[in-house]
């Protein structure tokens, strides 16, 4: 599959950029292998401001935000989902402001069944990048919508990169969080990510009008139909390989990892090996693939049963 990402985006970091009428956006100075440029805070509105995705807990960010918004009200603060680097600075902005946080809920808000049984039996790891404090003032359910004199917005759950991911539908775009980008696919790391529902949350989002999306990270996608098609099948290419190398006899991550994510960088296989985990994950809940011995990141695999 031809990649269609693009990677070649040069954000000025920590001053208030014109993305759309009615829509800039401050980058944060956190860049990095899992952030591509730096989490992407979006202020929507002029005369009541929504800020959305706060971003991480640093003061020069917080400061870039503040000299963003001078003279301006705040009527929202919305926050996609409780990973640091796009909520820890949501209660410090929240006090500067006098402006609620509006989210899913905290950090396990929207786990699967599955993912709660497996996390009491243990042996998941995971948890990479958790806001544990994170509690919004209002929570937000999946439909609710949130106006002001200029903007409306509509809340989308999207669990899959984060069990309390949230999309946010502007009808002119979609605010896409982590779960959707232009430079890269979303980690899934269970068990705080579930293949299934990232999967689930994708096709969710292929019946909405949306076509352009401001995604947490990186430039906006202006054919975001085309990019959730390819994410799709991206995923099941990865889960074709992933099957593949359990019939080749292949029963451990580590290795099934090193098979399959050849072409990327071996810093990025850890990460890497998080993702094959949740695909391991979704094929035992479909009955295709069996544990050997516990249900275990660091345990072993079998197929056994073939695709038809």
């Amino acid at each position: 599959m031809k990649s269609p990402f693009y990677l070649n985006h040069k954000p000025k970091i920590g001053v208030a950029e014109p993305v759309v009428a009615g829509l800039r956006v401050v980058t944060a100075g956190n860049a990095s292998p899992m952030t591509f440029t730096g989490t992407r805070s979006y202020l929507l509105g002029e005369s009541e401001v929504a800020v959305i995705d706060p971003g991480p807990d640093d003061p020069t960010h917080f400061a870039a935000l503040l000299a963003a918004l001078k003279g301006q009200r705040v009527s929202h603060i919305l926050v996609t989902h409780s990973h640091i680097d796009h909520s820890s600075l949501a209660n410090r902005l929240s006090q500067a402001v006098d402006a609620p946080v509006l989210g899913f809920g905290p950090s396990h808000a929207g786990r699967s069944r599955i993912m709660e049984k497996l996390t009491k039996l243990g042996g998941l790891a995971g948890g990479e990048g958790i806001d544990t404090s994170f509690m919004p003032d209002r929570f937000l359910q999946c439909g609710d919508i949130i106006t002001a004199s200029e903007w409306q917005l509509e809340a989308v759950h999207t669990p899959g990169h984060l069990s309390n991911h949230l999309c946010f539908d502007w009808g002119k775009g979609l605010f896409s969080g982590d779960h959707v980008m232009g430079w890269s696919t979303a980690l899934v790391s269970p068990p705080d990510g579930d293949l299934t529902q990232f999967l689930d949350s994708l096709k969710k989002l292929q019946t909405r009008d949306a076509t352009l999306y401001f995604p947490g990270h990186g430039a906006p996608l202006a054919d975001a139909k085309a990019m959730l098609d390819y994410q799709i099948a991206h995923r099941q290419h990865r889960e074709e390989q992933v099957l593949s190398a359990l019939s080749d006899g292949h029963q451990q991550i580590d290795t099934i990892t090193a098979l399959i994510y050849q072409e990327v960088d071996q810093t990025l296989w850890p990460a890497a090996a998080r993702n094959v985990f949740a695909h391991l994950i979704d094929l035992v809940g479909r009955g295709y693939v069996k544990p050997v011995a516990g249900l275990g990141f660091d345990g072993q695999f079998k197929l056994v049963r073939k695709m038809t």
